[in-house]
């Protein structure tokens, strides 16, 4: 595992979500090595797709940028050492329906 402690960078999940997603992603780096971002990803979005419901999108890296879409509750941006986890809930667009609460987030850089 990585030394240190997640930093959330950005965030609109409830707090037991963003503990999950922190949580989920130290496992996932006893699992796998640094390296492995793919699986790290794979590992954090299969977990959320099943306890939150599916749609959830898993960016892992140490050097990515981004611009999306996503569901009101649903976006985490957070660092472990140098490896950063952006985790949130895909949306279609803005133009959804009340009920589906979806805001846009500017870019985020790893």
């Amino acid at each position: 595992m990585l030394e240190g402690k997640a930093v959330i960078v950005e965030t609109d999940m409830l707090q037991n979500m963003q503990q999950n997603a922190v949580d989920l992603a130290s496992k996932a780096l006893d699992f796998f090595d640094v390296t492995e971002a793919t699986e790290i990803g794979r590992f954090i979005k299969k977990d959320f797709d099943s306890t939150y419901g599916p749609g959830w999108q898993c960016i892992v890296g140490t050097d990515f940028g981004s611009f999306v879409t996503h569901c009101h509750g649903c976006f985490i941006y957070f660092c472990i050492g140098s490896l950063a986890v952006l985790l949130f809930k895909g949306s279609a667009g803005p133009d959804q329906t009340q009920a589906n609460h979806c805001s846009s987030l500017e870019g985020v850089k790893a």
